[in-house]
């Protein structure tokens, strides 16, 4: 441990993008496979993927289980620990979502911004009742534009 500041222990349990959007998944988007976290769109390495999984796993954030309907398959699961993120995820997303180019609709997370306490305990409820109903949806990529031509 460093200086142990709680920023910097932070990010020791989960401080790399691939840990924070792996979470971000399990809880807003629903998934819970490794094949759907490999597939989301982040262009995550198998590898990769794997090694934050078990990390995330150790450090008590998640608990892989068995699937009820399928024992062979291991879906992830956030753990109390985990889901207590979501206020520190719902704040990323708005700021984010406010100060910099993102592929969120303006209105989308003026909404967050506004039904935070909503937001939060629909969150919790899912998380409660394991309901993987998709809380946020990916977004639509943007358009490449050719090269020395700007987007409208």
């Amino acid at each position: 441990m460093r200086s142990g500041c709680p920023v910097s222990v932070s990010l020791d349990l989960f401080g790399d993008r691939w840990s924070l959007l792996i979470i971000r998944d399990l809880m807003v988007r629903g998934y819970k496979t490794f094949s759907e976290f490999r597939n989301s769109g982040e262009g995550i390495a198998t590898n990769i993927l794997a090694d934050r999984l078990r990390h995330l796993e150790s450090v008590g954030l998640i608990v892989a289980e068995r699937a009820a309907e399928d024992g062979r398959s291991i879906h992830y699961r956030l753990t109390p620990k985990g889901i207590t993120l979501a206020p520190a995820l719902l704040e990323l997303f708005i700021w984010a979502g406010r100060h910099e180019q993102t592929r969120a609709p303006r209105e989308f997370v003026e909404q967050m911004e506004k039904n935070r306490d909503a937001i939060l305990a629909e969150t919790h409820r899912r998380w409660e009742e394991r309901d993987s109903t998709p809380l946020i949806p990916p977004f639509k990529p943007t358009p490449k534009t050719p090269k020395g031509k700007k987007p409208r």
